[in-house]
């Protein structure tokens, strides 16, 4: 069986453009549904979320500073720090618990 990379091309540009397309003409007045309205406007934090979340942990070279930073994170974010500042401080657990992994 040969395969057709333009064949394959066509059909993933067919398919990103039929979910663009569909809902913009699909949909036309304003979504009036308030269960609906409220799934669809946590859609992009649950999306970052489940991008986010794993690369999280993964990320650094030892697996307990993920987990630190993570902890760090969520502690800081619900005492009310900037977005930046719970960058600084996760990126900080990290660099300090990689550092001391090498002591141990």
């Amino acid at each position: 069986m040969e395969h057709n990379i333009y064949l394959y091309i066509f059909v993933a540009a067919a398919v990103s453009c039929l979910i663009r397309v569909l809902p913009l003409t699909l949909i036309r007045g304003k979504i009036k549904n308030p269960f609906l309205r409220s799934f669809l406007f946590y859609v992009p934090y649950a999306t970052l979320a489940v991008m986010t979340f794993p690369a999280i942990l993964t990320a650094p070279q030892v697996p307990l500073a993920g987990i630190l930073a993570l902890i760090a994170g969520v502690a800081a974010a619900w005492r009310g720090v900037s977005m930046i500042g719970i960058a600084v401080l996760c990126c900080g657990v990290v660099f300090v618990c990689e550092a001391a992994a090498v002591y141990f």
